[in-house]
């Protein structure tokens, strides 16, 4: 069962994310939350706005999303 993205952990583990896209498609992805201290880190040109949830859209391309809800292994067994 999905849980409330204010739930979720924001040490930059990967999560299960779901999420909808601007066409109003559902999605389901790894995420991981980037705080602008950790972007800032790894080098580049970043500041407040960037941080939040991050996935791969397609093999190249990393985007920031807007997730509503995370499950956590084994919680789509229990559904």
């Amino acid at each position: 069962m999905p849980r409330p993205i204010e739930t979720a952990a924001r040490d930059g583990r990967k999560l299960t994310v779901h999420w909808t896209d601007r066409d109003g498609q559902e999605n389901t992805s790894i995420a991981q939350y980037r705080s602008a201290a950790r972007l800032l880190a790894a080098g580049g040109e970043w500041d407040d706005s960037d941080e939040g949830w991050w996935a791969y859209v397609d093999g190249d391309t990393q985007k920031r999303i807007e997730p509503h809800s995370w499950s956590a292994p084994g919680d789509e067994e229990t559904e």
